[in-house]
């Protein structure tokens, strides 16, 4: 964050929430953190207001090319919803608390339903590039935890617990909607890594082993910190590269970016369509 950060954080917060409220006072329903090459939900949204996140006090930058960095707020499917286009790593530098201080401020203006999306690697050997993975469940690697430090007992409990991070009705909810719509979809287990590099074999052998479907580098952070607020969690992966034996070969951003491609219409229909129904 910038020179400010001597600032106690739950300010920094409010800092950020009362910016916020003074471009947009209205009631906004749901949040929305758009993943690597997954920005095209925005073309969806009926736009109010964009706010680059430069203009947010405290608010990180995202240093990724992809990312575009800004809070998109609007209506999608009839729902207020509150988008960030772009979200943080934890390989660009910034700590946990600064990755996952969005959603401490989607929290702080009134939502109570996050939607995450992220691009990964298909560890599962059934899976294509393209395809989406609704997340059931996930393995935290991460060296450190959103919530390490003294508790904000404002937003919620020292021990949250963890036992069904994401919301089994909007699961059911999505895959309803994607046979529907007749979108193939799987259910699995996303593992999260720190990065920025790519894993070696003899890591995707052991993310397998572990019980991993599809490996990243983001939204298990967002999810914690979600859940320690009590939000209802969706989350979704499009399968970018495949990472199964037999599968494995080198990969570039604009490979990634180019299956992203593949695999966004698909998830922003089962997004589009989720919200709608909530």
């Amino acid at each position: 964050m910038r020179a400010e950060a001597q600032i106690d954080y739950i300010d920094q917060i409010n800092h950020a929430v009362n910016h916020i409220q003074g471009v947009h006072s209205e009631p906004i329903e749901i949040g929305i953190i758009l993943g690597t090459g997954l920005g095209q939900l925005i073309q969806n949204i009926e736009v109010e207001h964009e706010i680059p996140y430069e203009e947010i006090p405290f608010f990180p930058v995202s240093t990724v090319e992809s990312h575009k960095g800004r809070l998109v707020i609007g209506r999608l499917s009839g729902k207020k919803v509150m988008a960030m286009q772009g979200r943080f790593h934890y390989y660009e530098g910034y700590s946990m608390r600064e990755v996952t201080f969005p959603v401490r401020v989607m929290k702080k203006v009134g939502i109570e339903t996050l939607i995450v999306s992220n691009a990964a690697g298909g560890l599962h050997p059934d899976y294509k590039v393209g395809d989406l993975m609704i997340l059931n469940d996930h393995i935290d690697l991460f060296p450190e935890n959103p919530l390490r430090g003294k508790n904000l007992d404002v937003f919620g409990v020292r021990f949250p617990d963890m036992s069904e991070p994401y919301t089994q009705r909007l699961i059911a909810l999505a895959k309803t909607i994607a046979a529907d719509q007749n979108i193939d979809v799987n259910e699995g287990v996303y593992a999260a890594v720190q990065g920025p590099n790519l894993e070696t074999k003899a890591e995707y052998r052991y993310l397998r082993t572990i019980g991993a479907d599809a490996v990243g580098m983001s939204t298990i952070p967002e999810v914690i910190v979600g859940l320690h607020m009590n939000m209802e969690i969706f989350a979704i992966s499009a399968i970018t590269d495949l990472c199964s034996p037999g599968n494995i070969k080198k990969v570039s951003i604009a490979e990634v970016l180019a299956a992203a491609a593949i695999a966004e219409p698909k998830m922003s229909t089962v997004i589009r369509e989720l919200v709608r129904e909530l």
